[in-house]
């Protein structure tokens, strides 16, 4: 219950600033002169320094009253709600995160506390005089097309094709105003009148997600559809139904250069952009953003992960876009499952949730199965276009050259696809040039002095990079090792030495190569796509960065170079993600319906039951074989699961305190969880600290958070030594 309170009564304040094991939760004030309350965001004093931070309730009374300090101030920003404040204590909780970097997650914006700030604006103000210069003229067109509405100077300067000179000049004269209106502006309203034009499974799903709009209560939806199948248009219907609901919808996507086609489907559907947010937009939009969307003046924010944290206030509607996908998973820093994370948001606030694949989790299979959520399908293409078809290309009778490989089964294919004028995409889950490089004299292979990982080779920076740490180092013309010059050599493919065997074959052709590292901003990434999608590639090459809901009209063809790639190791996910990463690589051909699309999987190994079940198209019976091999083995979903990383400069320290624990285990054993543990981590050297892993295996409802709290409270680790722990772990690296 939100409460006020009145000079010097003891408040209790949570930090955004983690401050050490020592400081988990809030810390006692003393409310300021003109009181405080709950919810508002303070500035407070800690030591020498000031810190932002939350009135989250009364004082716990623990701190000795006489020793308090007063809240410096509280801050000019709205305050935030009991529904934020309960997902993040709750997320904490779940997570076993220390409140304050929870906290923190959800004031991440520069200026927060900062008064309304102010910017200068044209517009239209005395009499057009009948004699203008060209330049003048346009400044005048340019206002009057924006109908009274004022413009910046860099966008009237921009949408007149002048120089600003143009415009003072104007000023000056009188025709021109210059006034000062609000930094932040609200973003402009969405309309959510009108309807697109669905067809077939796509009006009964859309129809489905606003009724359960409807109901104004939570519940999750797993909108289940082919790739191409209109998912973005069924649920953008939910999203209309929420608008005109007053309330507010927040849509996540896994890749930020996912973002430019979305934003161009909702500004055709309701007339106007959504906010963004992301690690690729401005300081002054992330707090033209975080302060819109909680003035309510932001009816849609369509983001990354993190756009979970912000401040809505009458959220009703979360859609998790292509909710399979590994990057919702928060590997560093604080540990969480944005696609977890967004049902529990949504719970507390009484929203609805969409969670839309053509290849779900088997997590989100389930739950659909149990009854937990409802399932829509969406079972063809939309329009005339039809599924692709799906073929394997045995690799074992294809004699293919050494340091080559593109099969000619796959090569004819790309050249009667550009002989027809259609793009062709290969694809290879492996960035830079060769993932290892090593002396031919003396076998060393160049490694990360800081991690123990090899280095990629990246031809086109000229550079040895560690996938691991980012460190980076110059290709050596001689080895590190035993001296020998001109013997260092590449072995096996990246991206990059694939787009040379392709320029080899294909001298003529236009290539373009899709990977994250070759691209300095978000924004020159998001270019490069809108390039390809207007035919600006004969040939595509990329990593899985194109599977991610790329719609590539002109293209027909998809290659797979290496399809046993993702089946390698002992990753309990691993076949998961190998179907769902083929299956999704392969929807990008032959969206456009004008050709039936073809994908062509090279394989060593045709007869494994995963590339059967990619061929096949049986989904349902795989994620059933699936299931049914978790469910034996106690695995997630049917079981929980908890990953502990110990970390530290020191191997001995390391692995002395693992044993320790794994010696004091009895809280674990209450529960009947099993402990495995501590073993070198698969990476077992990051940045030059030490790696360990343990691993906790307990019964879906044992209380495994409470369980892991008193097993690590009962012993202090080392000062140089951390302990993170992630709970339902994706990754075991």
């Amino acid at each position: 219950m939100d409460r006020v309170f009145v000079a010097g009564e003891r408040v209790g304040v949570a930090l955004t600033e983690p401050l050490g094991r020592a400081i988990s939760g809030c810390l006692d004030y003393l409310a300021p002169e003109g009181g405080c309350g709950t919810g508002d965001f303070v500035e407070v004093p800690l030591g020498p320094r000031r810190m932002l931070g939350v009135i989250w309730g009364p004082g716990d009374g623990s701190f000795d009253a006489a020793k308090l300090r007063s809240v410096i101030r509280v801050l000019d920003a709205r305050p935030m709600r009991a529904e934020l404040r309960d997902f993040l204590t709750r997320a904490a909780d779940y997570t076993l995160t220390p409140l304050p970097a929870m906290l923190r997650l959800a004031t991440r914006t520069p200026g927060l506390g900062e008064p309304p700030g102010l910017r200068r604006v044209y517009r239209l103000a005395g009499p057009v005089p009948n004699r203008l210069t060209e330049a003048r003229l346009r400044v005048i067109e340019a206002l009057r097309a924006q109908g009274g509405a004022a413009l910046t100077l860099g966008e009237l300067c921009q949408a007149a094709g002048c120089s600003s000179s143009v415009v003072k000049g104007l000023v000056t004269a009188g025709v021109v105003a210059e006034d000062e209106a609000p930094r932040d502006l609200p973003f402009p309203d969405l309309d959510p009148a009108g309807s697109a034009a669905l067809q077939g499974d796509q009006i009964a799903a859309a129809a489905a997600l606003v009724e359960a709009m409807a109901t104004g209560s939570y519940g999750t939806t797993l909108l289940k559809g082919v790739t191409g199948s209109g998912k973005t248009e069924v649920y953008l219907e939910a999203v209309a139904e929420c608008l005109r609901r007053g309330r507010q919808a927040l849509v996540l996507l896994p890749e930020i250069a996912l973002t430019a086609e979305f934003l161009t489907r909702v500004e055709a559907r309701f007339g106007a952009r959504p906010a963004e947010w992301h690690s690729g937009i401005t300081l002054s939009e992330r707090r033209r953003v975080w302060k819109m969307v909680a003035e309510g003046q932001a009816q849609l924010v369509a983001g990354a992960r993190s756009a979970l944290f912000l401040p809505f206030q009458r959220l009703g509607l979360i859609v998790v876009d292509e909710e399979h996908d590994s990057s919702y998973k928060q590997e560093d820093g604080v540990l969480y499952s944005a696609r977890d994370m967004a049902v529990l948001r949504a719970r507390i606030a009484a929203a609805q949730v969409v969670l839309a694949s053509a290849t779900p989790s088997l997590e989100t299979w389930v739950n659909a199965e149990q009854g937990r959520y409802r399932r829509l399908d969406l079972g063809a293409r939309f329009g005339t276009a039809e599924l692709p078809e799906m073929r394997t290309i045995d690799l074992r009778q294809q004699r293919l050259p050494a340091n080559r490989w593109i099969s000619e089964p796959l090569a004819q294919a790309v050249a009667g696809r550009r002989a027809a004028g259609e793009q062709s995409l290969l694809f290879l889950n492996r960035r830079g040039y060769a993932p290892v490089t090593v002396c031919r004299a003396c076998g060393y292979q160049i490694g990360c002095d800081h991690c123990d990982a090899r280095m990629v080779e990246h031809r086109f920076l000229k550079r040895l990079v560690c996938h691991q740490c980012g460190a980076t180092k110059p290709m050596p013309e001689t080895c590190p090792a035993c001296g020998v010059e001109g013997r260092m050599a590449p072995v096996g493919p990246g991206v990059e030495r694939l787009a040379e065997e392709v320029a080899e074959r294909f001298p003529e052709a236009n290539l373009a190569i899709l990977s994250s590292d070759l691209f300095s901003s978000a924004r020159a990434l998001k270019a490069k796509i809108e390039e390809i999608a207007a035919g600006g590639a004969e040939i595509i090459i990329g990593t899985q960065i194109v599977a991610k809901g790329h719609n590539f009209p002109l293209l027909s063809l998809v290659g797979v170079i290496d399809a046993d790639l993702g089946l390698q190791g002992s990753d309990l996910r691993a076949a998961e993600r190998t179907f769902q990463l083929m299956r999704q690589v392969a929807g990008r051909a032959g969206r456009s319906g004008e050709r039936r699309g073809l994908a062509l999987l090279q394989t060593h190994q045709p007869e494994h039951p995963v590339i059967h079940a990619i061929l096949g198209g049986a989904e349902d019976a795989f994620w059933r074989t699936e299931a049914a091999e978790r469910q034996s083995a106690g695995a997630p979903p049917f079981g929980r699961m908890a990953g502990i990383i110990l970390s530290g400069p020191d191997l001995g320290e390391v692995f002395a305190f693992g044993t320790e624990l794994a010696r004091h285990d009895t809280p674990l054993c209450r529960i009947g969880a099993v402990l495995f543990g501590p073993a070198p981590a698969p990476i077992a050297r990051i940045r030059g600290r030490h790696r360990a892993r343990m691993l906790i295996n307990a019964d879906k409802t044992a209380p495994i958070q409470s369980a892991i709290t008193d097993w690590l409270a009962q012993l202090r680790p080392p000062p140089q030594l951390r302990v993170a722990v992630d709970i339902d772990p994706q990754s075991f690296l």
